[in-house]
Parts: structure tokens; sequence; C-alpha cells
């Protein structure tokens, strides 16, 4: 249920004051949701508004807004789910898709919009996090973030087998395939057991419509969807859903040709019969880290499932 009060907003001398109206968990407003798309592409260049309409955009991912009449002019979402670290199940929230209109900047509005979130949450988890551009890399310390290293798995690779039977691209933008995705993903296991999250098959329908609509394949035998491409002699997987535990050197079998030389991994694999090397990543955002409790730790080597950021 939508949740909104009056705000009066004047963060320090020489600033107008502002009458706006703080919203959260709007999403079945239309106009409202329209306007937040509206931010978002104008933001970021996305668009929720298949997602929503697909059914995908549920309770677990959470706008909290400033409203300017029925204008939304800066947002910062919240997103429920669950990390798996050594095999152990911790509670997370995600911080994404912080926006603000550029005519309402400099105004403290996402800070006091991440200030609501904090209070809101405190105590309720184990890790909350978020990435962040490079232009904002101070911003969140305040908050008590602390940036943490990510790696990139990588392997080579030498085809000795290829059977291309039993495989199948999927469509993004097809019900038939979209559901058959989303059955396997809200049954799927973590893509990793070092380092994976759960109760995520929403976000990952949001990068089967809008991102790698092109690189979904299933692969019958292992009742698995495999998210990849190819370029030049480089295969990238972006991840693996399955129900059960994968025979992945079968899986690479599939999906790699004579001419592959190397594996990339986007995420933290840990399969058997294959020995993936790590390096620092040095990717275009930041990953800000705010653990609850002295017994919550994070592998010293990790790679974020690129498919559960928002």
């Amino acid at each position: 249920m939508a949740v909104q009060q009056s705000y009066d907003y004047k963060p320090s001398e020489g600033v107008d004051k502002l009458s706006l109206t703080f919203i959260k968990n709007y999403k079945n407003d239309e106009k409202l949701r329209k306007s937040f798309n509206e931010l978002a592409t104008e933001v970021f260049g996305i668009n929720f508004e298949d997602w929503y309409q697909k059914g995908f955009w549920n309770n677990r991912y959470v706008p909290y807004s400033y409203i300017d009449g029925d204008k939304v002019i800066a947002n910062v979402s919240v997103n429920l789910l669950d990390f798996v670290i050594d095999g152990k199940n911790k509670s997370a929230i995600q911080i994404g898709t912080v926006m603000t209109h550029p005519n309402y900047r400099n105004k403290g509005l996402s800070t006091s919009l991440m200030n609501t979130v904090l209070e809101e949450y405190e105590g309720n988890y184990d890790f909350i996090y978020l990435f962040a551009n490079q232009n904002v890399l101070d911003f969140y310390p305040k908050f008590g973030f602390d940036s943490f290293n990510e790696y990139q798995f990588s392997m080579p690779y030498l085809s000795t087998h290829s059977d291309k039977t039993g495989i199948r691209k999927l469509d993004g933008n097809n019900m038939d395939d979209i559901n058959l995705i989303y059955k396997i993903a809200t049954e799927r296991l973590p893509v990793s057991n070092l380092f994976g999250t759960i109760n995520t098959q929403d976000l990952l329908m949001f990068y089967c419509i809008y991102v790698f609509e092109s690189n979904i394949y299933y692969i019958e035998e292992e009742s698995a969807i495999v998210i990849f491409e190819q370029e030049d002699k480089q295969v990238d997987i972006y991840d693996i859903v399955s129900n059960k535990e994968v025979n992945i050197v079968n899986v690479l079998s599939k999906i790699t040709n004579s001419d592959t030389n190397k594996i990339v991994f986007h995420f933290t694999p840990d399969y058997k019969g294959i020995n993936a090397q790590s390096e620092l990543f040095n990717g275009d955002d930041v990953f800000f880290i705010k653990m609850n409790g002295n017994d919550n730790y994070f592998p010293s080597e990790l790679k974020y499932p690129i498919t559960t950021k928002v």
C-alpha cells in the first residue's frame, strides 16, 4: 500500500522552501509510476513499465520518493533479497535507482531519503549495499558504507568436445519463454554457494526483458537457463539458472565452439571440474556495503552476480 505524507523542506540558507510530499510503495498508481519512469529514463536511460506490466515488479522493490504535485522529483529505491555466503543465508537490502530531477539537485533530497530508508530498516538486515558511479563516491561513506573490491573470474578454455544438441535460444520478448524462465528462476539454486543471491527472480526477469533478451538459452539436459554471449574467442557467462546442480563441463560444451579460448564469469563461480582464476575488477560502479553485526563477513574475493544488480 502506498504511504505518503506532506513534507516541507528547507535544507540551508539561500534555498527556497520546498513543499513536497514523501511517498513510498506506489507502483500501482499509474500517474506516479509514469512519472517515476520518466525520471528513471532521464537519469539512467531505463524504464520499468514493461517489467511492471508483465507482473515482475513485486513488493520487494520499493521506491521511496519525494513528489512535487504529481511529479516524482527524487527517489531512493529499496530491493529486499537474501545473500548466500559460504552456504549460509543472510538478509540483505540493495539500494538502487538513486536519482534526482536536475531542477531539484543540490538540495539534500537524496540525503533525506537515504536517512529515511536507513532509519526504517535499522537492525532489520545483515547487509545493506549499493553500487555507486564514480561521481558520487564521497556521498555514501557519510552513511556508514565502506567500499569493497570485486574480482573478475575467468579461465582459459580449450574445446575438446562441442555438442549443440538440446540447446534452444529463448526470446526475452516471448511470453512462453518468459514464463519458462520465471518458473525455473523461482525454484533456482543460488548461482554460487560461495557468494550468491536468492529471492531475486523478479530482478532476473528485468535483465531478461531489457538487457539480455537476445542472449538467453535453455539447455534441456541440465534443465538450465544460461545467459551468455560470445565475442571473438571469449564467452561471457552472465548467469546459469537451475533448480539442481549443473554439470558445468557439459554446459560449456553446449555454449562454446572450436574458436573459444576464454570463459569469463560475471558472478562468483564454485563449480566442480573447473579452476577459475581471479583478478581485481575495475568496473564503472563501486560496490558499497554496510554490515550489521560483528559475525557478518564477505569472502575475500567475489563478483556480485550481475543479473541481480539494480
